[in-house]
């Protein structure tokens, strides 16, 4: 693991002693941000985030009284948000275009922030950020994905019984488990093995 660049403080401004409110937050945000891309999770340290964010560390406990709950807020305020469902005029097409929004998603760095968490946590902590991954990753993935495949159904692409919760959770579900337990980094042939091989046979209309 690398050493975080924040490890030791800089001595700090006037003008950053005088930041108060959301500006102060913001920084202290992007700092816990920066922390878990350069150390991750076990390295990160509140000590580290308020250096990162120049300001003391007792400004950073008031508001947050742990890292977890530090954490929590920095990646909901950051991870993308993924609401735009790709019409390109076929099941396919959609569905690989969804999925690369999914991967740049993954991995921009709110994703692989939110990754060191979920790789790094012991399983009584993870939980704490059950909530962040759901709301913030597999449900918008879910919708729109039960969107494309109310659409293919409508073109005659998808048989009419696709569209139920197991058949959803397809994408999400492999796309993190590979990357925790494969370490897969999503490389273009692995998102179009993923819906040639898995998702249009999953899906397709008996009368295609």
């Amino acid at each position: 693991m690398v050493t975080s660049r924040w490890t030791a403080a800089p001595a700090q401004s006037a003008a950053s002693l005088r930041r108060r409110g959301p500006v102060l937050e913001r920084a202290i945000l992007e700092a816990a941000l920066d922390q878990l891309s350069t150390v991750g999770w076990n390295g990160l340290t509140m000590e580290g985030v308020a250096a990162g964010a120049q300001t003391g560390k007792a400004a950073v406990y008031r508001r947050w009284p742990s890292k977890e709950d530090l954490v929590v807020d920095a990646l909901r305020a950051a991870l993308p948000t993924l609401d735009a469902v790709p019409d390109l005029g076929s099941l396919r097409e959609d569905l690989l275009e969804l999925c690369r929004q999914a991967r740049a998603a993954m991995f921009s760095r709110p994703g692989f922030a939110l990754r060191s968490v979920v790789h790094e946590c012991d399983t009584f902590t993870a939980e704490r950020f059950h909530s962040v991954i759901v709301e913030g990753v597999v449900e918008p993935s879910v919708r729109l994905i039960r969107e494309v495949v109310r659409r293919g159904i409508e073109r005659g692409e998808v048989r009419a019984d696709a569209s139920d919760s197991y058949v959803c959770d397809v994408i999400p579900a492999m796309m993190m488990y590979r990357s925790k337990m494969c370490g897969s980094e999503w490389e273009e042939a692995d998102l179009v093995e993923l819906i040639d091989r898995v998702m249009v046979p999953l899906l397709r209309s008996h009368q295609a």
